[in-house]
């Protein structure tokens, strides 16, 4: 066993590594090595712990099987050009997770500790960072509460973990995403803002119904009318309509996402005209409808960049250009995997490197 300043490390005596084929990688199924651990008791976090990769015992009154105090975050690092390893924006998605905490009334995590946790365990299992284009090792924060406990109140006991898994792409493609109107992701004054657990448990069963209708994701609106474009299901939305970049605006209802930030970012260093603001489904069926809307995609950590081919509408679906047509995405998602890559220099300082 190793140990650092702020946690132990006790590394595996054999990797699995060897066993496994990076080439064919289904997301979300293979694990690395390693995971890192540490708990919250007595009004503090005791010392972490990076270990063994595997399962762990949870009693069956833990609070968050029963309240659902918990949170996540989605991260990724990055083969680079000369074949080290890169993080991309981890203070970002450091910073939100504590937002999340801190709305869910669970206790925020060191930021130099997590930074530092994280970058050893990636470290550790670097040889598990796969290279290839839409390759990259997937890399999951997350806490829960884990008093044993039958009562509604905010746990006083936490675990906070980090595992991560190499992945493929999470979409092999395009979609195609409903616009709904029925069911709610969020609403105003809710969770919606943080990356809660339970907000995604809430989108299953309408998600599902879309999938039985054809559709790939979902469009949420806003709870209240049902008039306005927020999000999607796994990711932010962005569309070019009239030549502009369009993206809803943030709020208590839609997620602070890493990936739509980066793009935004990026659009307006290459000189676009960006609009954060209200989209209403009416202006964006009609300008589907009329040729205004030129290309949509999804945006996020595990989806990255997705086009979206279609929408549907209450009446019907409406087809966007033929994406071989796109000059916008592709110019977003190469400059975004170049940084990501270490094929460019970094004007935002968003590359860590390990």
């Amino acid at each position: 066993m190793m140990t650092t300043t702020l946690f132990d490390i006790r590394p595996v005596n054999h990797s699995r590594r060897t066993d496994v084929d990076l080439d064919n990688l289904k997301f979300g199924s293979v694990f690395s090595d390693h995971q890192f651990r540490m708990d919250f008791e007595n009004g503090q976090w005791n010392t972490g712990v990076i270990e063994p990769f595997g399962n762990m015992s949870l009693s069956p009154a833990a609070m968050s099987l029963h309240y659902g105090q918990a949170i996540f975050e989605g991260m990724k690092a990055f083969r680079q050009e000369d074949g080290s390893v890169a993080l991309f924006r981890p203070q970002a998605n450091i910073t939100r997770l504590n937002v999340s905490a801190d709305r869910m009334c669970m206790p925020a995590v060191d930021e130099a500790l997590f930074l530092e946790a994280l970058s050893e365990l990636v470290q550790l299992d670097a040889a598990w960072v796969p290279d290839g284009d839409g390759a990259s090792l997937y890399i999951r924060p997350f806490m829960f509460s884990t008093e044993v406990h039958v009562g509604v109140k905010p746990s006083d006991e936490y675990r906070f973990m980090i595992f991560t898994c190499p992945v493929g792409p999470y979409y092999k493609g395009s979609v195609k995403v409903k616009v709904e109107t029925e069911y709610t992701r969020a609403a105003p004054g809710g969770t919606g803002f943080a990356k809660a657990a339970g907000n995604y448990a809430a989108a299953l069963k309408p998600t599902e119904l879309a999938k039985a209708q054809g559709y790939q994701q979902i469009l949420w609106t806003d709870a209240v009318e049902h008039k306005y474009i927020e999000e999607s299901g796994t990711m932010n939305a962005v569309f070019v309509l009239d030549g502009k970049l369009v993206s809803p605006a943030l709020g208590d209802t839609v997620l602070n996402g890493v990936t739509r930030n980066s793009v935004l970012t990026l659009s307006r260093h290459f000189g676009m005209e960006v609009e954060e603001r209200r989209l209403s489904v009416a202006e964006l069926k009609a300008s589907a409808e009329s040729g205004a809307l030129t290309e949509a995609f999804g945006v996020g950590t595990a989806a990255t960049m997705t086009p979206i081919e279609a929408i549907g509408f209450a009446g019907g679906d409406v087809s966007l250009p033929p994406i071989a047509l796109w000059t916008v995405m592709p110019k977003l998602s190469k400059a975004l995997d170049d940084i990501r890559r270490g094929r460019t220099e970094d004007h935002f300082g968003w590359r860590f490197t390990l």
